[in-house]
């Protein structure tokens, strides 16, 4: 029996870590970022913002519905008292490409005026929806306001954006996993892997 290729071996053992079979791990051309490697940097991340927020009136700004894992986890990473709230916008929709039109489908809970604010995103490519966010919340006046993205793929940028943390830095590929969905599906897998082109590009095999 031939051996699979080392990317084919890797999203195999992924997959039987977290115990996740069948069509996801099929529609996988290989893994970016195994789920140890994101929950080592996770910590990382706590404590550096243990370290920047102590003291100072933290609320973390979850950009659904992307980043529900990564909040989930950094969350816990961080040991300083903190709130958390929830912010919904759509760009995508079915596409594997960002309209570049930003719309708010839910709003925050709660004012942010005078607060420290660290929005907290899945993904960074084009900039379009987190230069957007930002004018959005700097009108409201909080203390400060800082982003804290898991991935950045600088090589899409169209739009300048300053990051204050960055988890990984990804190439121009469409990534999934950990919460980053095509068409709403691949969420649930533990690590960042690039689909399969035949996936989402009907036709390209």
């Amino acid at each position: 029996m031939a051996e699979c290729s080392p990317a084919v071996a890797m999203v195999k053992e992924e997959c039987a870590d977290a115990d996740v079979q069948g069509q996801l791990c099929q529609d996988i051309e290989r893994v970016l970022i195994s789920a140890e490697e994101i929950q080592d940097r996770i910590r990382e991340l706590g404590r550096q913002i243990d370290e920047r927020y102590s003291g100072k009136d933290l609320l973390l700004i979850a950009v659904l519905k992307g980043s529900i894992v990564f909040i989930a986890d950094l969350m816990r990473a961080i040991s300083i008292p903190h709130e958390v709230d929830f912010l919904a916008t759509s760009s995508y929709g079915a596409s594997s490409t960002s309209s570049g039109v930003v719309r708010i489908m839910k709003d925050l809970n709660e004012p942010i005026e005078g607060r420290h604010a660290l929005l907290v995103e899945d993904i960074i490519d084009s900039g379009h929806t987190l230069a957007y966010l930002t004018r959005l919340f700097s009108a409201r006046n909080p203390a400060s306001l800082e982003i804290v993205t898991l991935l950045d793929k600088p090589s899409r940028r169209e739009v300048d954006i300053e990051l204050f943390w960055t988890g990984f830095s990804v190439p121009n590929e469409f990534v999934i996993g950990y919460g980053l969905d095509f068409n709403q599906k691949y969420r649930n897998l533990p690590y960042i892997g690039v689909l399969k082109p035949e996936v989402y590009e009907p036709g390209s095999e």
